[in-house]
């Protein structure tokens, strides 16, 4: 029986990763196409794709970030995670996304959930709790817990207290309600929110 070969970009979807993982896997050894054109162009064996287990899956790194001013935070997330990842000796993949921890609708979030779903990722590696969400993380966590994936939390240990949690959650919930009453752009969202967390600091 012939074997079904696809392309790179359809292979990457299989897997739910994409065509630079894969290129990274094949220079490591990993996951080598079934046949490669004098061009480049890789052919990958769907059988194959199909038998790639979850033991062979890489780690997500999942970062994120509420809003555009704090992409160096995004960035030194990003950089400690796969630091980390580096020193277990971990092939990883990373997910950047950007919105509220309250927000279910984010794009990086949703593309985590497909890939647990589909046991496509050995294990989830954040740097805090409430980088995957401020409310409702514990049920991702079950999720991955009933797929067989291994949840390591960096800062595990270094948590803030509950008064200073609950501040944030507050802050949270405040952000997201003015954000939608005046626009997230609007000069008086932005003078709301300063004065908001300036209480919060005279709180600390």
């Amino acid at each position: 029986m012939d074997k079904r070969l696809v392309k790179i970009g359809e292979a990457a979807r299989l897997l739910g990763t994409d065509p630079v993982t894969l290129r990274k896997w094949e220079s490591t050894g990993e996951l080598l196409p079934a046949r490669k054109t004098k061009g480049g162009t890789r052919y990958y064996d769907v059988s194959e794709l199909m038998g790639f287990s979850n033991e062979a899956a890489p780690t997500l790194c999942y970062c994120r970030v509420s809003s555009h001013d704090q992409k160096p935070d995004l960035d030194r997330q990003q950089e400690l995670l796969e630091a980390y990842c580096s020193a277990k000796g971990w092939r990883t993949q990373v997910i950047r996304d950007l919105g509220s921890g309250m927000n279910y609708r984010k794009k990086g979030l949703n593309q985590l959930l497909e890939l647990i779903m589909k046991r496509q990722i050995k294990r989830l590696v954040i740097s805090h709790k409430d980088r995957l969400l401020r409310f409702g993380a514990e049920l991702v966590f079950s999720l991955c817990e009933l797929q067989g994936i291994e949840i390591v939390i960096v800062h595990k240990g270094d948590q803030p207290s509950f008064e200073e949690e609950l501040a944030n959650d507050v802050l949270e919930i405040i952000t997201v309600f003015i954000a939608r009453l005046y626009g997230s752009r609007s000069k008086k969202h932005k003078k709301m929110l300063e004065t908001l967390q300036d209480v919060v600091s005279s709180q600390d």
